[in-house]
């Protein structure tokens, strides 16, 4: 009979443990976001630390003329991407003046990301698959295509000129780098740190061509006349605003403003500012 009874506890006491075990293995299954997935969870993402800290830091190129230009002789950085952020920082923090810029290159600007030193990258980053296993990338923003800078009397009007022997700059770290390299495996490719030092071995006539996106392109030869881009383009580029991974709270943000932005005619205002026409619908 004791038998009997001390079982029947033991029994009990383990069916109790058993509940408590799968209970807490319900809450501890990975924090999630709002939406349900899993993520940094509502409140103690991006967003939240943009308002403790009444500001916005975010990572931008300085030396691409059109989307993010430094003026060395006042200092203000300005162009597409920076208006951008200025309109998210409007959207989070009611002062689109709320905001600091940090220069990032394609080489440093996810690490910087990842380390905490800026809120997000907004600096003609393509999304790309294998980049979306670091970072998360919101709606696109701006859509481009890879074509070449050549000088105004160069023989070379796209991809189907590239031949054996040419030399073709870029920047360190840039999908157009390994675009090159997949479309004319025949030429030789010289990455340099940034765009600006790209550019300025082209004009020393360190290589043929420089390539990267149109839209960069474009604001070069605004830079010097006695340059072109080439008409056609062998990529679509699509940029996006790269932000911590798992972070869909400040992801939904971004994407909400970019939707209100192209419904108002704010974005059109930016586009036409900044590329001389208006975005192709």
């Amino acid at each position: 009979m004791k038998a009997n009874k001390l079982w029947k506890k033991v029994a009990g006491m383990g069916l109790v443990l058993m509940l408590s075990a799968t209970a807490l293995a319900g809450c501890g299954g990975g924090s999630t976001t709002e939406g349900g997935a899993k993520g940094t969870p509502a409140g103690t993402g991006t967003l939240a630390k943009i308002k403790e800290r009444d500001k916005f830091v975010v990572g931008v190129k300085y030396d691409l003329n059109l989307f993010g230009l430094k003026d060395p002789a006042t200092g203000n950085v300005e162009g597409f991407d920076i208006d951008i952020a200025k309109a998210i920082a409007k959207k989070v923090l009611g002062d689109e003046n709320k905001i600091e810029l940090k220069e990032v290159t394609s080489k440093t600007r996810i690490p910087m990301l990842k380390n905490g030193e800026i809120d997000a990258i907004i600096a003609t980053m393509t999304i790309t698959e294998e980049r979306k296993k670091e970072v998360d990338f919101s709606d696109v923003y701006f859509l481009a295509g890879q074509s070449f800078l050549v000088k105004k009397d160069s023989s070379i009007n796209g991809l189907k000129d590239m031949q054996k022997g040419m030399k073709i700059v870029t920047a360190k770290g840039s999908t157009s780098a390994k675009n090159i390299r997949a479309s004319a495996p025949d030429v030789e490719v010289l990455e340099f740190e940034n765009y600006a030092e790209a550019f300025t071995a082209l004009k020393a006539g360190q290589g043929d061509a420089l390539t990267t996106d149109n839209a960069l392109l474009y604001g070069m030869a605004k830079q010097d006349p006695n340059y072109r881009v080439t008409e056609e383009t062998f990529t679509e580029e699509p940029y996006g605003i790269a932000i911590s991974k798992g972070d869909a709270e400040f992801a939904k943000t971004v994407n909400d403003l970019l939707k209100e932005m192209k419904e108002n005619g704010e974005y059109d205002k930016i586009y036409e500012k900044w590329i001389g026409t208006k975005p192709k619908k």
